[in-house]
């Protein structure tokens, strides 16, 4: 007797040709960290539809309700900011000398092209580098941030700042949101504007298909993580939630010069990311798991240390503790220009917080034992 063969898992699509057309303006627009309203603006604009009401914080952390009145209350969170550069030192020639805005990679900047925002508007600009024919010697030089410069083709310190710029103002590369192969999304600060779309993906969901949920949810696009999880601090405070679904990118471990043995065995395509981890609520993280083994989402398992790195430790430590889990999303070359995810990836990620939306009871209680 012959068995029939097993058919493969079928991929079930999520991102729409109009939702695609809002990420990719979304990854465009600079969203430096501490300045990040004008892609809060957009994000909100897009979400507004889906939603019952919004708000945002003084520092530009921005929120969208579902259910603003009930009182269990469950976030969904991602974070907006990008790494990015400031303005430091201005020499007499009219070069320009930076120091980092968040986790930015000295060793990928020189010859990129960046906006430097000032109040007179964007003034273009070069990580200046010297030609391979001026470098000697048996050792060379390596990009650091000590060496490498900032050329907005300028001749004195004067002209540099007559049009506008200054000790302090935010440099941002200028590379693009691309498709690559019609399977990857590629660009600068997939890390993690590609969270903040995937949440408002799931808000989209939960419209269309006209479900009710029985708590309020809470559609967090939180600021200034890279710089310590300090958006997500605040906005917790404010919140007071009582379950929390944080969404973050992690490492993609198939290219050359990473070690699984210290970074996991992660793959753009197989899925998302499950963590364990101290801050990952154990209960709540085998609901998430349940869920995606119920639904056939393929999904990655990967262990952290003493802290996840995420607004997920932020949400977990705040108020009296908050039973917290972490969805993350493989990518390769991050804190880079040319940041990739998978298309499926993101489907997938969007489908496994949206089912496990729709499988947490109001007032549920993930503790262990009573005492």
């Amino acid at each position: 007797m012959v068995k029939a063969k097993k058919e493969p898992k079928k991929h079930v699509p999520v991102v729409t040709p109009e939702s695609l057309r809002f990420f990719e303006q979304y990854i465009n627009n600079p969203s430096p960290t501490g300045y990040e309203w004008a892609g809060q603006r957009l994000w909100l604009d897009y979400l507004k539809p889906y939603v019952d009401e919004t708000f945002t914080d003084h520092y530009g952390t921005a929120v969208a309700v579902i259910n603003p009145k009930a009182d269990f209350k469950v976030v969904i969170e991602a974070h907006a900011d990008e790494i990015s550069w400031f303005v430091n030192y201005i020499t007499k020639e009219g070069l320009i000398y930076v120091i980092r805005n968040g986790g930015s990679d000295h060793q990928i900047a020189p010859s990129k092209r960046v906006d430097i925002h000032t109040d007179k508007g964007v003034v273009k600009a070069v990580f200046g580098w010297p030609a391979i024919h001026t470098r000697s010697g048996e050792k060379e030089e390596a990009p650091t941030l000590k060496n490498i410069f900032l050329d907005c083709g300028c001749a004195s310190k004067e002209e540099v700042e007559a049009l506008g710029v200054h000790v302090g103002c935010v440099v941002t590369y200028e590379d693009r949101f691309m498709v690559l192969n019609d399977r990857y999304y590629v660009g600068r600060a997939l890390d993690n504007r590609a969270g903040g779309f995937m949440i408002a993906e799931v808000a989209r969901l939960l419209k269309q298909n006209k479900k009710k949920l029985p708590f309020g949810l809470y559609i967090v696009n939180s600021v200034q993580e890279e710089i310590g999880l300090r958006g997500a601090e605040m906005i917790a405070h404010r919140i007071k939630p009582d379950l929390a679904i944080v969404t973050d990118v992690t490492h993609d471990t198939q290219t050359p010069m990473i070690n699984k043995v210290t970074q996991g065995d992660l793959a753009c395509g197989n899925g998302p990311v499950v963590s364990y981890a101290p801050s990952v609520q154990i209960n709540f993280n085998k609901l998430l798991i349940d869920t995606a083994i119920k639904k056939n989402i393929p999904f990655q398992r990967q262990a952290s240390s003493r802290w996840t790195g995420t607004d997920t430790d932020a949400f977990a430590y705040s108020n009296e503790g908050v039973p917290s889990v972490l969805i993350s999303l493989p990518l390769r070359y991050m804190h880079t220009t040319v940041e990739m995810i998978h298309k499926d990836d993101v489907d997938n990620v969007v489908r496994l917080i949206y089912e496990t939306l729709l499988s947490i009871k109001s007032g549920q209680d993930f503790r262990a034992f009573k005492g």
